[in-house]
């Protein structure tokens, strides 16, 4: 099992099914206009991608997207992935992707499958509060097979009772956690601050976490290099990985 972070929540993941592409965000650097209300406007995305859109399509077998806001599925992504590609998502999700004119959609209500591979869905808050329900229903799942370890991909979401309960319920031997502490002028954060992220380590020390969701939309203000700060001050071991980075999940 590896997996590379190209850029934000788009990463690959080598399966022995096969490589999925998750939350693909594929379009060029800045050609998306600034967050509304973000509290450091720029066109979006911020960084390039470290290979071109279509080498990533190419490579992949299937899709997994978390949710349907612009940064982790794009007009870029609905318009280069080929309509027959396997795309495993939330139920909310389904319809939106299906009038897209992809024809194997395939929700995890609570649970898809594609070949030995096991998707359960789980819940998070994009948000706590009013912000929370503003930005609508996001999800999480876990990934489990023969002979391998489990992955919980948390989604875009903050610490909350629906991810203890994840970390609980499955136990997870791999979590992926979206942290950049997104949020607007007017709200608390949408993702996961440095807190969020120790609050996570601690509950799961087990686990191997890698942190991803970084620096390159507007609106996420936590860096790279603020959190391995953070991380290494409280003795918590997890990774940040650059853009273009390869990680062995073991």
């Amino acid at each position: 099992m590896h997996l590379q972070l190209f850029r934000h929540a788009t990463m690959h993941l080598s399966l022995p099914e096969g490589t999925i592409l998750i939350d693909p965000m594929l379009s060029a650097q800045g050609a998306l206009d600034p967050v509304p209300h973000s509290p450091n406007p720029r066109a979006n995305p911020l960084v390039p991608l470290p290979l071109l859109p279509n080498e990533i399509v190419k490579s992949s077998n299937a899709c997994l997207v978390t949710h349907l806001h612009r940064d982790h599925f794009d007009t870029a992504a609905a318009q280069l992935l080929p309509k027959e590609l396997p795309i495993f998502c939330p139920p909310f999700a389904t319809a939106a992707l299906q009038e897209q004119g992809f024809k194997s959609v395939q929700a995890a209500a609570p649970q898809a499958h594609w070949q030995q591979l096991r998707l359960t869905l789980t819940e998070g808050q994009h948000g706590l509060g009013e912000i929370g329900r503003q930005m609508g229903a996001v999800a999480g799942f876990v990934l489990t097979g023969p002979d391998r370890p489990s992955l919980y991909l948390a989604g875009d979401t903050v610490w909350c009772p629906e991810v203890a309960e994840a970390l609980a319920t499955h136990q997870p031997d791999i979590i992926i956690l979206y942290g950049g502490g997104a949020r607007f002028t007017h709200a608390g954060p949408i993702t996961m601050t440095e807190k969020d992220i120790l609050t996570v380590c601690r509950h799961a020390p087990q686990a191997q976490v890698i942190v991803v969701h970084m620096e390159a939309f507007d609106h996420c203000l936590l860096s790279r290099n603020q959190l391995r700060l953070d991380l290494a001050a409280a003795g918590v071991n997890a990774l940040v990985p650059n853009d273009g980075d390869i990680i062995t999940l073991d």
